[in-house]
């Protein structure tokens, strides 16, 4: 798997490398700044991109806009974005595209290197990838999800957590025909129609979150 690794700090872009290198990966390009950054990645297609957000010169958010004019000009070009910060905004327009094909880790999630591999694979195949803690951070500290249920908003908080539909069951001691029937409800206030597309459930967050902004 062909892979382009954008990451400012030398030790971990390194780090990286050798790693994924070690993985079976192939790194074909790196990157320290955001200079050219997204006529690279359009010229080298990888299979996947491993993007920080912030990068030279600036250190603002390089790196998330060059993969997004990226991905206009190839459309569902895998990214997998790595970031030290919890941004809200960034969060939502990286999975505005419902193509899939995106992630958003934070850099801790690195050193459990299986897990992260996993995360690479996940969205160079087309699926998202979004670290739990992030929208764990994205929800802290906001009003009561006033449009919800008491119940929906138990599910949307647990499943925004990363659980799936029995663990949620388990959690709140009720049946997961009960959960998928809650889910549905919430899919539907927050005005997400049935799809195929499995991170639906992020869009339930981020969508709300995007309504509360307003």
């Amino acid at each position: 798997m062909r892979v382009l690794i954008a990451e400012d700090q030398a030790l971990l872009r390194d780090g990286l490398t050798r790693m994924l290198t070690a993985y079976g990966f192939d790194v074909v390009a790196t990157a320290a700044d955001g200079t050219g950054l997204t006529e690279r990645l359009v010229e080298v297609r990888p299979d996947i991109a491993v993007v920080d957000v912030r990068l030279p010169p600036t250190f603002t958010d390089e790196g998330l806009r060059a993969a997004l004019t990226a991905r206009e000009q190839v459309p569902g070009l895998p990214i997998l974005v790595l970031s030290q910060y919890v941004e809200r905004l960034y969060a939502r327009e990286l999975l505005a595209d419902r193509a899939g094909a995106v992630g958003y880790l934070l850099k801790d999630r690195v050193g459990d290197v299986r897990q992260f591999v996993a995360a690479l694979h996940q969205v160079a195949a087309g699926g998202t990838v979004i670290d739990p803690d992030v929208i764990a951070r994205l929800l802290h500290g906001r009003d009561s999800l006033t449009d919800l249920t008491h119940r929906e908003q138990d599910v949307l908080r647990l499943m925004a957590e990363g659980h799936s539909n029995a663990a949620v069951a388990t959690h709140l001691t009720i049946t997961e025909k009960s959960v998928s029937n809650l889910i549905n409800a919430l899919f539907a206030k927050l005005g997400l129609p049935p799809s195929t597309s499995h991170h639906r459930r992020v869009l339930a967050v981020l969508a709300y979150l995007d309504d509360r902004d307003r």
